[in-house]
């Protein structure tokens, strides 16, 4: 009969399999799997840390293997995965021992091929062992070692390097190969921070306050979302640097606020908390099962001010009155190169290619929605990547062909206090190193009067 850990080993091989051949995100998948083979909570666990972490130390992993398979350079792509996975348990996970990992390696490869499968991963498997792995030490260029060793393209970390320095660069990466913790943001109107943590806490939940966001909390295990609290409305899963955008804006009550690029709805729904319920935030996104989500958000939270519309932010100036909206926010599409700890996979799919297109519809998108705000008006750009084309270059196009704008360099006054040491202008690109948060990028500017 098959061990319980040998299931959560097949299952996190062929999770492998599908977000290679489909380009499924990863962590969407997870969720579906988890769901459909009902784990439990101890597995789940395992299958998190097998299925990312083997993601997030691919490249390396590959290079490893190289050696001990380039005579069977036709593995079935399984395999390939299995092999993979193994020895990231080999060399990255300390509980488990490496004749156990071995052991059921050869037990799924056999199951799921034949004995002779069997045979070559265990031969593979045991050569490492006793042979020891190829040493990163001997690559010479310093950028290409870095890429192999934290498992990032090296197109994009020659990019980083030559945006941001190697020592920035260097711990953006290193840190990428970690697994985030799950934050969220208190409904405030509702209930009070503390209020909602002894809640979480009479359930089990080990909470601590976050140090950056005076409405949010961090949970050091177990899932939020799986809480009798969430399903109240008494808070939102978000990450800390999300939340910043809303801070920026400085929505004020009963203003008349647009939300470009809406779904999910986190940033939506903190504004209308943030104006306590009174005013309208409408919210647009292109697609209609997205703007269902904000919907079923915004009626989870117990929030009347969201109005939703499906629409390209393209052409929104058909749906809305010119100069009538108080502020503004584009959360725009980008790249999402912030996110990386939570969508490990992405690393390997993106290109530069994307990133000049995204930064095409980036402008696009900043020069449709300007004529829709109000002079005097406060326009939030904001991006979930660590870009200088996407962010920083982007704003500045746009305001060296929108004489109308200026930046807002006051915004710095409405951050939070923790936060305020990093903005020096009128923008603020927060690194994943920093507080542990997402990779974000947030750019204030106001209509001139």
């Amino acid at each position: 009969m098959t061990s319980t850990i040998n299931n959560v080993r097949t299952i996190a091989m062929d999770m492998l399999v599908a977000i290679e051949k489909n380009q499924s995100y990863s962590n969407l998948l997870l969720n579906t799997t988890i769901e459909k083979n009902d784990l439990p909570a101890k597995d789940v666990g395992l299958l998190t840390e097998l299925v990312y972490g083997t993601l997030q130390r691919r490249m390396a992993l590959d290079y490893f293997l190289e050696p001990f398979v380039k005579e069977n350079k036709k593995l079935a792509n399984w395999v390939h995965h299995l092999l993979r996975l193994t020895l990231y348990q080999m060399l990255y996970l300390d509980r488990i021992p490496d004749r156990a990992a071995i052991y059921e390696a050869v037990e799924i490869a056999k199951k799921r091929g034949h004995k002779g499968i069997g045979s070559l991963v265990n031969g593979v498997l045991r050569s490492i062992q006793r042979e020891g792995l190829p040493s990163l030490e001997e690559i010479a260029d310093p950028v290409k070692r870095l890429a192999l060793e934290t498992s990032h393209p090296e197109w994009l970390v020659t990019r980083w390097v030559d945006q941001f320095g190697y020592d920035k660069t260097k711990e953006m990466c290193e840190i990428n190969l970690t697994a985030p913790l799950q934050t969220a943001r208190v409904n405030l109107t509702k209930v009070s921070r503390d209020e909602c943590i002894s809640m979480l806490e009479e359930d089990g939940f080990q909470i601590e306050k976050s140090p950056i966001i005076p409405e949010a909390i961090r949970s050091l295990k177990g899932n939020l979302a799986s809480t009798i609290s969430f399903k109240y409305g008494m808070f939102t899963i978000q990450d800390e640097s999300s939340m910043l955008a809303a801070y920026a804006l400085g929505a004020k009550e009963n203003e008349y606020i647009l939300d470009a690029c809406a779904a999910p709805g986190g940033k939506s729904t903190h504004i209308a908390e943030k104006m306590d319920n009174t005013g309208e935030v409408i919210s647009v996104d292109l697609h209609q099962h997205k703007v269902r989500l904000i919907n079923d958000n915004a009626k989870r939270l117990g929030l009347e001010n969201i109005k939703t519309s499906v629409s390209d932010s393209r052409h929104i100036q058909e749906k809305f009155k010119s100069e009538s909206f108080d502020r503004i926010l584009l959360d725009a599409p980008c790249s999402g190169l912030g996110v990386m700890r939570r969508k490990p996979d992405m690393k390997y799919t993106k290109t530069e290619t994307d990133i000049k297109r995204l930064s095409t519809i980036q402008q696009d998108l900043l020069a449709s929605v300007t004529p829709l705000l109000k002079k005097g008006g406060i326009l939030v750009y904001s991006t979930c990547t660590v870009d200088k084309e996407e962010n920083e270059y982007t704003v500045k196009t746009f305001l060296e062909n929108h004489p109308e704008f200026e930046g807002d360099i006051t915004f710095k006054n409405r951050m939070p206090e923790a936060v305020q040491p990093l903005i020096t202008g009128f923008d603020l690109q927060i690194f994943p190193q920093d507080f542990g948060s997402d990779g974000f990028y947030i750019a204030v500017l106001r209509k001139k009067v």
